[in-house]
């Protein structure tokens, strides 16, 4: 594949295929107006106040209070005064959605839509910190970290930025570019960076130091695509030697552990494609081509490892299961966006698509978090890209 053959495939999608996505889309839209875009989260398990207090704020049994709520086989968030709310994250994305269904339909509707969740969006920043920036509605506690509720994280930071720059270049409201700019100051003011030959490492939260690629990566691809709007030197630079420290981390087959810590060494499918899309979005926004073979050899391997024949998305580089929304919906995005480099992307969206619709959505119209099914018969699918 040559990264940098620009090629858009003449792809003929029948119209069936086409109603059967749409409609999805709208039962989904439709489920989230009925719900008031609110739900439950997997790991809002802290916010139980009665249980919570049994923790007596110890780590092991905050963490038993957060995984035993998430793995429970029946809900008990009602029971244990949980409340259903708003995700920053869920919102950016689902933003982002109302963006393209607006580019693509013309219909009003989902601009308005979109408009309002980006007013919602700035009324729910994270306060006190040197730009826009996005943290949980909960305290979680992971097995590097306790975050407070409210605590920004780069990654949901920076997604939420490229849904600002999104609602930049479609409706040309100024207004979205100052929030996005806001939220690079916030990187570059508030995170800390591993210095690392030569390279650096944005930090997961500002409250410590951790280094995460995808983190890395998203942070330092809001950098790049701002840099293009607002030509900032330091924008720029710091989005080099973000990308920098990644790349010099790719493993010999194309993959990226997690994280370069030994408990945080695997290798998952929607987190490599958070850094590919990273990766890209630096070379759209600064025309540097110094990672191009970085690009080349992480989507090769991502796209050969993840899907199996009928479009369903593995998990881990090592076993396919679980079943999980956000490996189906990121990659249908990653393909999406990597059509214009490789040929047959979007065919396998498609078919991606059709999976997760068939197998992941519910009849009222939301999807499945997750779904543990047997794993008899799930191979990876090798598909070339040459």
């Amino acid at each position: 594949m040559d990264v940098n053959t620009q090629r858009t495939p003449g792809l003929v999608v029948p119209a069936s295929e086409k109603n059967e996505i749409f409609d999805a889309i709208i039962r989904l839209s439709q489920w989230l107006d009925t719900n008031d875009y609110s739900g439950y989260d997997t790991f809002d398990g802290l916010n139980s106040q009665f249980l919570r207090r049994l923790t007596f704020e110890k780590k092991i049994l905050r963490q038993v209070l957060q995984q035993g709520v998430r793995r429970f086989p029946l809900n008990v968030r009602p029971i244990l005064g949980i409340r259903k709310s708003r995700s920053t994250k869920g919102m950016g994305f689902i933003a982002r959605g109302y963006i393209r269904l607006h580019q693509s339909t013309h219909d009003p509707s989902w601009g308005e839509k979109a408009r309002w969740i980006l007013d919602w969006l700035m009324e729910n920043e994270s306060r006190g910190y040197s730009g826009a920036c996005w943290g949980n509605h909960f305290d979680y506690q992971s097995r590097n970290s306790f975050v407070k509720a409210g605590v920004p994280s780069v990654v949901w930071t920076a997604l939420i930025g490229h849904a600002f720059l999104d609602a930049y270049k479609h409706f040309g409201d100024s207004m979205f570019l100052k929030v996005a700019c806001g939220a690079c100051e916030h990187i570059v003011r508030d995170l800390a960076t591993y210095e690392d030959n030569g390279a650096i490492c944005i930090s997961y939260f500002p409250t410590e130091s951790l280094q995460v690629h995808n983190a890395n990566t998203l942070g330092a691809s809001l950098l790049a695509r701002c840099h293009r709007f607002a030509d900032n030197p330091e924008y720029r630079y710091r989005a080099e030697k973000g990308m920098q420290y990644t790349a010099q981390y790719q493993r010999q087959n194309g993959s990226w552990y997690y994280g370069e810590k030994q408990n945080l060494q695997w290798v998952d499918n929607f987190h490599t494609a958070y850094v590919l899309d990273s990766f890209k979005y630096y070379y759209e926004g600064t025309g540097d081509d110094q990672f191009n073979a970085v690009i080349d050899k992480g989507y090769r391997y991502w796209k050969n490892m993840f899907f199996l024949s009928d479009g369903r998305p593995r998990y881990y580089s090592f076993k396919t299961l679980p079943l999980d929304i956000q490996c189906c919906s990121q990659a249908i995005d990653t393909l999406v966006f990597f059509h214009d480099r490789d040929p047959d992307s979007l065919a396998l969206a498609l078919k991606v698509a059709r999976w997760t619709i068939h197998n992941m959505q519910d009849a009222s119209g939301y999807f499945y978090y997750r779904r543990d099914d047997d794993e008899r018969a799930c191979r990876p699918l090798p598909i070339s890209l040459d």
